[in-house]
């Protein structure tokens, strides 16, 4: 985040932009934040991208860096991370630290700002960005943008020049060696001789396109050059190609096209004397056409059980390999690359790169040779509409090898970039799911007057085909423009799936995911609460006796406003999140002490139910009449016991999942609660406050909501329209709360007003214990 708060200086109206000429930022989320949280985040997030839009040519001068971490980077995804290139001027870079010459490695959210390859790539960058005369940061936005491509996305294994020479002499004493073969190797050891290999270009031009050279000696200096009009076999002056080299982990290459060269007339290779240095050379002239080989992508729904794949018989140095229709963000593959080799002499090793050509995110793997490599194939960012290139798997080969490519679509891999991208919507389906539950719960209430359990009834309504296909059809009905324009005229926003589906970030099945996934987290969620509180329950049976809960007939009593109006004091005076904890821990601890009371009066009826069989069996005096009036008693108060016990059951059971819901609620509203404690000591009050307004409804509702009984909410008129209330808010909630979490909080709020004044709920074993007195082992025994 914090180079967002450097970007952010620049929207202050007193700050100065032409004071920053250079801004570097890692693992910053610049396009949206990873959770959005609160509106007020949201805000500034719009705020800063609005004003760098806006004021873009007033930034020209201002040169910008990013640099993500990759796909280990769980915290931060790496498309957050990507700056928008505008079109009034091209000053913004964004770069993958696997992409990044010299690092070609993935890193995490923290160790991006210790990885020592990647800090000594910044480090050359700053010296090589100094202006000598000012000992400055160089006010040329050029020579900035200059410097960070050659860092940082092309590096020519040569040191940073300006202004390079465009011809260097050949001088010395080596010796000039022709060759006139299409393919040339050449191994260097203890070479005390230095030499300048030519390759005449005028037998080439016809037949082949390109020329092809490696180096594995990666020093910084020039090896390769041109001559332009040279009719004999040596030239004192040419062109330096090494500028046109790029750097990998292994080797140095350059891939000169012919057609580019037209006055060229040699190929020059200087071969320096070494003592003690072992590395080889490598040319050769190939046709472009026969290295490009095309090799379309598997589908979506293979599911890994179909393969692309491509043999290599070739003996060439190079290879790339088009993977055709790969350009979304939700497919994922894995490449399997398997070498043979003739025979078994000691190779160089072989490098892999799968680059993808609208955005600086490739990834560079060295393989032994023979070996079988297995690598992920997955974007970053999807291909932009107006760009129609292609992936490429450029393998960097040996000369005598054959080289096997297998391609499979991975599931695991697929469901790791839904996880990646729309992790930060799952708290929406989870809490959708819970208000599809309670609903439910609702519904079960006016038809058989008892609550069901929470996990069973998630089970039975928490459906998907309730809620996708009227969020597909309004997504499908914004592309056309009269839909748009009469949602705009209702004031309605833009639904967050058309959002993220004209950023490339959304596919049909991605909902679907998400809610199965939702739906899970809500059973298991439901799952561990109702086990912690019979733990808890068991625990407090142990420690402590149970004791009567009061009942209150009103609504609102003295206790329970005071109640209310400190939380809400402390909700205005400090930090709303903290108000909504303690209500929260307020109403867990009366849930644990209905369930105590629960469990405690089901004990006490079974025991009684026992001593009573145990009772009339040995009793034998009594006649036929008292017999038959005890036994209708019995029956008649078993009757009723079992109906206040199941009551108080069925009241558990719907605070468990208002509970649920609201455990939510707090998760969400935690983060403002964490940093209103780490700057306690600087500041008593968290200002602004995101939930300062929702603290203090949260209160009033739940100081209610934990006071109230089934018995209520069956007598109440306003049931069956709370029934229906669920089902419409979870499509609103799904619709519009995926890109903006805030939002989670005010549709469940919505949800209980609508439900609180007509069927405030349960509470209560205090009451069932009130509407059935449990006569005691002493009291029957005197009875009879």
């Amino acid at each position: 985040m914090g180079g967002l708060v450097a970007r952010a200086l620049l929207t202050l109206k007193n700050f100065k932009p032409e004071l920053i000429n250079l801004l570097v930022t890692q693992a910053t989320p610049h396009v949206a934040p990873v959770m959005p949280l609160d509106r007020y985040l949201t805000d500034f997030y719009t705020a800063v991208n609005n004003h760098w839009i806006l004021k873009a040519q007033d930034l020209r001068n201002l040169t910008t860096l990013s640099v993500a971490g990759g796909f280990r980077d769980y915290q931060v995804r790496s498309g957050l991370a990507f700056l928008p290139r505008l079109s009034q001027h091209d000053s913004a870079l964004s770069v993958v630290s696997s992409a990044v010459p010299r690092v070609w490695a993935s890193t995490d959210h923290l160790s991006i700002v210790w990885c020592k390859e990647l800090i000594l790539a910044t480090i050359r960058a700053f010296f090589d960005l100094i202006d000598e005369n000012t000992r400055q940061i160089t006010a040329d936005p050029k020579k900035r943008m200059s410097v960070l491509n050659h860092h940082f996305v092309r590096h020519p294994a040569k040191i940073f020049e300006e202004n390079p020479e465009a011809f260097a002499g050949l001088t010395g004493a080596f010796i000039w060696i022709t060759v006139k073969a299409s393919k040339w190797t050449y191994s260097v050891y203890n070479d005390s001789d230095g030499k300048y290999v030519t390759f005449p270009l005028a037998s080439h031009r016809k037949s082949y396109s390109h020329v092809y050279c490696e180096n594995s000696m990666l020093d910084t200096n020039s090896w390769i050059y041109g001559c332009m009009n040279s009719n004999s076999s040596m030239c004192l002056e040419a062109t330096d190609l090494s500028w046109r080299a790029e750097l990998l982990p292994t080797t140095k290459v350059v891939i000169l096209k012919l057609q580019d060269y037209p006055s060229l007339s040699h190929i020059v290779i200087q071969v320096p004397p070494t003592v003690g240095n072992k590395y080889t050379l490598d040319c050769e002239f190939f046709k472009e056409d026969s290295r490009r080989v095309q090799l379309p992508v598997t589908h979506l729904f293979s599911f890994g059980l179909s393969s692309s794949k491509i043999t290599l018989n070739s003996t060439g140095l190079l290879y790339n390999i088009q993977l055709q229709h790969f350009n979304q963000i939700y497919q994922a593959f894995k490449i399997y690359i398997e070498s043979h080799c003739q025979s078994l002499k000691e190779r160089k090793p072989s490098v892999y790169r799968l680059h993808i050509p609208w955005s600086h995110e490739d990834s560079v793997i060295v393989a032994k040779v023979p070996s079988l490599t297995e690598i992920s194939a997955k974007l970053h960012i999807a291909q932009p509409q107006n760009d129609s290139r292609v992936p490429e798997l450029n393998i960097y080969s040996s000369s005598d090898c054959q080289y096997e490519v297998i391609l499979k679509t991975s599931l695991l891999q697929i469901l790791g970039q839904v996880i990646r991208f729309h992790a930060g919507a799952l708290p929406v389906y989870v809490v959708s799911n819970i208000l599809l539950t309670y609903g439910g719960q609702l519904s079960t209430l006016i038809s058989a007057g008892q609550c069901s359990d929470f996990s069973l009834e998630l089970v039975r309504t928490a459906k998907p085909y309730k809620v996708e296909p009227l969020l597909s059809i309004v997504v499908f009905l914004q592309g056309f423009n009269w839909f748009r324009e009469i949602w705009e005229s209702l004031s309605l926003p833009e639904v967050d799936a058309a959002v993220l589906r004209s950023q490339d970030a959304w596919f049909p099945l991605v909902s679907l995911i998400l809610f199965l996934l939702g739906t899970g987290i809500a059973y298991w969620n439901g799952v561990f609460f109702s086990t912690s509180l019979r733990l808890f329950s068991s625990l407090w049976l142990t420690l402590f006796r149970p004791t009567v809960l009061r009942k209150d007939n009103k609504l609102i009593t003295l206790r329970r406003f005071c109640m209310m109006l400190s939380l809400a004091l402390v909700s205005w005076t400090t930090c709303g999140a903290f108000a909504v904890f303690l209500i929260y821990l307020q109403y867990l601890f009366k849930v644990i002490k209905i369930h105590v009371n629960v469990r405690a009066e089901e004990n006490m009826f079974n025991g009684d139910s026992d001593c009573s069989k145990e009772t009339s069996q040995n009793s034998s005096t009594f006649t036929v009449k008292n017999q038959s009036s005890m036994d209708s008693t019995s029956k008649a108060t078993q009757s009723l016991c079992n109906s206040t016990i199941a009551e108080g059951i069925s009241s558990l059971k719907m605070h468990v999942t208002i509970l649920n819901l609201f455990t939510w609620i707090v998760l969400l509203n935690l983060p403002s609660l964490i940093y209103w404690l780490k700057n306690l000591r600087y500041n008593v009050r968290l200002d602004p406050d995101p939930c300062r307004s929702t603290a203090i409804i949260l209160v009033c509702i739940l100081e209610i909501l934990m006071n109230s009984s089934t018995s209520e909410v069956k007598s109440s008129k306003l049931l069956k329209i709370a029934a229906k209330v669920p089902l419409p808010l979870s499509v609103a909630m799904l619709a519009f709360g995926r890109m903006h979490l805030y939002k989670v909080v005010c549709s469940s709020l919505q949800h209980v007003e609508s439900g609180a004044p007509g069927s405030i709920y349960s509470t209560g074993c205090e009451r069932i214990r009130k509407g059935c007195s449990f006569p005691t082992r002493r009291k029957m025994e005197t009875s009879r």
